[in-house]
């Protein structure tokens, strides 16, 4: 595994929060789906992707919020992301994510944009 260090935090009502450090590449795939259970433990209406300390993601990492996008829309859910850099907007942009995922620049933008602030 990469250096990634993924932790599930209570967003408060009806959210939860993945925080992603490190590296979001093909090594990630366990531990992000594993987050991702965890987080769903609490049924939560909106699962947040924690960007804030990300080093590198590459075309599997994209691929693998694409598999997480899937998982949630099964479960009904919205997923946000926040703290994401300009360079890493770009590529949401890019891939058109920005479409299915709420991207904000701070924690408490996506929680009030989740409905859970």
């Amino acid at each position: 595994m990469t250096n990634e260090v993924l932790s599930v935090r209570d967003g408060g009502p009806g959210a939860a929060i993945i925080d992603i450090k490190g590296e979001v590449t093909a090594r990630s795939e366990d531990a992000l789906m594993a987050a991702f259970s965890e987080a769903n433990e609490s049924k939560p209406h909106a699962i947040l992707l924690n960007f804030s300390d990300l080093e590198y993601m590459n075309s599997s990492g994209i691929g693998l919020l694409v598999t997480l996008l899937v998982r949630a829309n099964r479960q009904r859910q919205e997923l946000f992301a926040f703290g994401l850099t300009d360079h890493y907007r770009q590529i949401f942009e890019l891939t058109r994510l920005d479409e299915a995922v709420g991207i904000h620049d701070t924690e408490g933008d996506a929680l009030a944009a989740a409905g859970a602030s």
